[in-house]
């Protein structure tokens, strides 16, 4: 049996109560309440944890407790991705309250000198993923020899992805490593082989997985590109009745703010929440949204932590979670204390492979469809659908067009192509194969042409002939 524990039974700091209590947690789950006293301890932790159970907040806690707003490197956390890092270090920009830490991500993907002068400009904390911090420690940017707490999220995850070497790598370099805490879902004996090369006498936590409730509510799918997400996004919108709310979930603070502009931009009355708001602002915006003065709300997974508002009847998932629990947390804002509840999720083809994982872990029958009609009384879109051809593309970027005529009137292969080249005025690189069946043409066409083809066909005849020409899924 779980009993709860309260935070503020653990005479943590104020700062880190603070935190807690401007995301109104008051409990610790069943993985905090397990690992969070050892680690306060200083002990070495070994913690068994999926993600959505509370990790973060596991090791984030004691991590922040000893850390000082110094601008001197005390504490480095890996993670195997650059989209979980920046999870990590909003969840402990929200954790910390007032504590003042610098706390920076350093990962791949992004500019290397802008990184480098946020560094330089002093950091307390520093989320990473192994392979940029190996490369700003190779150029003196991070010194590996201050930090004294060492956490290692996902390690699963890192073992799959091949970084144990690169682990190994930093962790020689940590000096001055005082305590190392794991976190993992699954333990292959790799990981625990490895754990014992570098962690001294650790704490071995396995936490029993906690129940997720799924709501009763209707879940559906949308297959559409990026680019017309905003437009899926607005045909959901204009269906909300008065009293009705939405939670749309985004993966990054950018995303947040770009979709509430473009919404906001197509007369959507909206407000988006994540981690750079300050706390006044934080309250202003969930105030006006529980007494429904704002319809809809845009989120990112931590700064939607603490919404309790049972009137939501509408979650979009405009980004599909990186990780898999959040995707129940998500759906779990609707459909409460028995009313209605929708939950669209908005998928491009990469999409796709992370709705599938989802669907069998959880057994969850989510429903493809198309994007719902309008409703009766409007009659035109809130947003405007735009030509995306990059969904039917192939990895080189070209699309496949059918036209409704056969060989023995387009001509050879060569000709056909040479009307499109002359047509479109391109250079002969963005022309792709054509073949033939019995009554129609294919020809593949670069994505970036395909618009200015299919207006080509219905302006010029080809071989005399008035053609047609569709999209081949």
């Amino acid at each position: 049996m779980f009993t709860k524990t309260r935070f503020d039974s653990w005479d943590l700091p104020e700062n880190i109560l603070g935190g807690l209590s401007a995301i109104e947690w008051e409990f610790a789950t069943q993985v905090q309440k397990d690992t969070i006293p050892l680690a306060r301890q200083g002990r070495d932790v070994i913690g068994q944890a999926r993600t959505g159970s509370g990790k973060t907040a596991a090791f984030g806690i004691p991590i922040l407790e000893r850390c000082q707003p110094t601008g001197q490197l005390q504490a480095l956390i890996l993670a195997p991705t650059r989209e979980l890092a920046n999870q990590v270090a909003e969840e402990f920009q929200t954790l910390q309250g007032d504590s003042g830490l610098s706390i920076q991500t350093v990962y791949g993907g992004t500019d290397l000198e802008k990184q480098a002068k946020k560094l330089s400009d002093g950091v307390d904390i520093i989320v990473g993923t192994p392979g940029r911090v190996m490369d700003m420690t190779d150029r003196g940017h991070i010194n590996l020899d201050s930090p004294a707490l060492f956490c290692l999220d996902e390690a699963d995850r890192m073992l799959d992805m091949g970084f144990f070497p690169d682990i190994m790598w930093v962790v020689e370099r940590m000096k001055n490593r005082e305590q190392t805490l794991l976190f993992s879902a699954t333990f292959p004996q790799e990981i625990i082989d490895s754990a014992h090369e570098f962690m001294n006498d650790p704490e071995f936590v396995l936490t029993n997985s906690e129940e997720l409730d799924i709501p009763p509510i209707e879940m559906f799918s949308v297959n559409v590109g990026r680019a017309n997400k905003l437009w899926a996004l607005g045909r959901l919108l204009i269906r909300m009745e008065e009293n009705d709310q939405t939670i749309i979930f985004c993966n990054t603070k950018r995303m947040v703010d770009l979709a509430v502009q473009r919404l906001k931009k197509h007369k959507f009355d909206t407000e988006g929440l994540h981690g750079d708001l300050n706390q006044n602002q934080r309250e202003r915006i969930l105030n006006r949204f529980k007494e429904g003065e704002v319809k809809t709300i845009v989120a990112t997974d931590v700064a939607a932590r603490g919404i309790d508002v049972d009137g939501i009847t509408l979650v979009v998932n405009y980004d599909l979670p990186v990780d898999l629990d959040s995707f129940i947390h998500r759906v779990g804002r609707t459909g409460r204390i028995g009313r209605k509840g929708e939950a669209w999720s908005l998928v491009s083809r990469d999409d796709a492979p992370q709705l599938s994982k989802i669907m069998a872990t959880y057994a969850l029958d989510i429903v493809s469809t198309e994007v719902p009609e309008l409703p009766s009384g409007v009659d035109r879109d809130p947003v405007n659908r735009q030509d995306d051809f990059g969904e039917t593309a192939d990895v080189f970027g070209f699309v496949t067009l059918q036209l409704n005529i056969a060989q023995s009137d387009a001509g050879s292969s060569r000709t056909v192509a040479q009307w499109f080249q002359n047509s479109l005025r391109c250079d002969e690189m963005a022309i792709g194969d054509v073949h033939f069946d019995a009554e129609s043409t294919f020809i593949s066409i670069h994505t970036s042409k395909v618009g200015l083809a299919l207006k080509a066909l219905d302006k010029h005849e080809m071989a005399g002939k008035s053609v047609s020409g569709i999209v081949v899924e």
